[in-house]
């Protein structure tokens, strides 16, 4: 899964106000009504409470904000893989955010699977799943959860902001008919 992103912003979106090293910033996802397209929002966290968005928010985190240094490749942060969509949810220094649990329990799945994260047991105190990042060694606490068809039903919609939901059945016959014209020609 790749994503591709806007930069972070220098300036709050709800106030416009200029983000100062240290800043708590809240960055969103969010899939527009529109289109397709995932859009990026920044805003400061003291102004969480007027940000408002016609869009489904796929997932949110909070950050302190750090300007970009001279010379820094800001094409490198674009991308949004897996790997470090989970790595930036599942942050050790903060708490994982209550709508952003089953993301990151999926994610750690599917990461699993990857040979990205390595499982480690559970934390029988806060009955969570450890996993270790391979490249890093750092440990990850995963809340626990049953992997049954609700808990897939109840992300579909997020992991359809991200990965793309798919075609509306009218495309779907037209790209089956294309294929079959194709096929005969």
């Amino acid at each position: 899964m790749e994503l591709n992103l806007q930069p972070l912003a220098s300036s709050c979106f709800v106030s416009g106000q200029a983000f100062q090293e240290g800043d708590r910033v809240i960055s969103f996802l969010v899939s527009s009504k529109a289109s397709t397209e995932v859009m990026r929002y920044d805003v400061l966290a003291s102004a969480r409470e007027g940000f408002t968005t016609e869009g489904f928010i796929a997932c949110s985190w909070t950050h302190a904000y750090k300007p970009r240094k001279a010379g820094e490749n800001p094409e490198r942060e674009l991308k949004l893989t897996a790997e470090n969509l989970f790595l930036t949810l599942a942050d050790t220094a903060v708490e994982i955010a209550p709508e952003n649990e089953r993301l990151v329990q999926f994610l750690a799945i599917m990461l699993e699977r990857k040979r990205v994260l390595r499982p480690k047991g559970r934390d029988p105190e806060s009955n969570r799943d450890i996993f270790e990042h391979i490249k890093t060694k750092q440990l990850y606490r995963v809340p626990a959860g049953e992997l049954s068809p609700e808990f897939f039903i109840s992300i579909q919609e997020q992991l359809s902001v991200l990965v793309g939901g798919p075609a509306p059945k009218a495309e779907q016959e037209s790209a089956i008919v294309a294929k079959a014209q194709d096929g005969v020609a």
